[in-house]
């Protein structure tokens, strides 16, 4: 399987219909997440496929979103792999020393979310605990089939690059050894806005990330600050596992996270936050609402 050549793409439901469609926005400069949100019209050239792994190619149509899309669909995450501790200044901030090998925990494709408008709902054991965190990631698409691969070849196997926010039940996760469970809710891993294609993002080393809750910066760094590099976590997660096309990594978080801040700085309802990852990919919104 070949991976198929674009630049940005976005899934979406177009303004004018009910129908769900792939495509490069018309505007190269445009970040996406930031132009929805304020209520900005995006167009998109439409493309023949119906996904990202196998987008085709232009139609030579045109559509404005309606409803902006995780750039890949539940049915086509799989199980959500992510590295924890994996950046020197986050280490730090939570006191644990640096680790020699990935930290790997898992996400339910459940926990998959769209973009702002779509809200992520605050379990009631997390809001019964006040312990709601956020985590600023850069997630690495599979684009194919991925087992036993070296470091030298992992980028081969890579589709491209999106944001999402690692929320976190923090009462949950400090009372167990393992994390899925207070990471894995439904909502609790929003991704886009949008793929960016790896030959725009040859180093994602060169990459710079912010997390702003409600306007305010609360993280901020550059992705160099990564203890393991893309390469790195990739060829590491495919030893003896094969990584389907379509299979998204989230690779840690920076300092700056709500649990390290006194007070705390956890979401609540009404929250929003940015994912911003520069360039090329833009931000990621999230609102944040109380399950009823």
């Amino acid at each position: 399987m070949s991976i198929p050549t674009f630049s940005r793409l976005v899934r979406f439901v177009s303004k004018s219909g009910s129908e769900t469609y792939i495509g490069q926005p018309t505007d190269k400069e445009v970040d996406v997440g930031v132009a929805i949100r304020a209520g900005k019209d995006v167009e998109v050239d439409v493309y023949s496929g119906s996904s990202v792994l196998s987008p085709g190619s232009s139609t030579g149509k045109t559509q404005v979103i309606g409803k902006l899309l995780s750039p890949l669909a539940e049915s086509e995450v799989g199980t959500i792999r992510c590295i924890g501790l994996n950046y020197v200044q986050h280490a730090r901030e939570a006191k644990m020393d640096i680790p020699k090998i990935p930290v790997v925990f898992m996400k339910p494709s459940t926990s998959l979310a769209d973009p702002y408008p779509a809200p992520t709902v605050i379990p009631k054991f997390t809001l019964k605990d006040d312990s709601c965190d956020y985590e600023s990631e850069l997630v690495i698409v599979i684009g194919k089939k991925c087992k036993d691969v070296s470091e030298a070849q992992a980028l081969d196997y890579v589709l491209g690059y999106t944001a999402s926010n690692d929320v976190s039940s923090r009462k949950e996760q400090f009372a167990q050894s393992q994390w899925s469970y207070s990471k894995g809710f439904d909502g609790a891993c929003p991704i886009g806005p949008v793929l960016v294609s790896k030959e725009l993002v040859p180093d994602p080393a060169k990459l710079k990330l912010r997390g702003l809750k409600n306007g305010k910066v609360m993280q901020e760094c550059g992705l160099d600050d990564l203890i393991f590099s893309v390469p790195k976590i990739v060829s590491f997660l495919s030893q003896g596992t094969t990584l389907n096309p379509g299979t998204i990594i989230l690779t840690g978080t920076p300092a700056g996270v709500g649990f390290s801040f006194d007070p705390k700085e956890y979401l609540r309802e009404g929250d929003e936050f940015a994912v911003e990852i520069l360039p090329y990919i833009g931000t990621l919104v999230t609102k944040f609402e109380a399950e009823k």
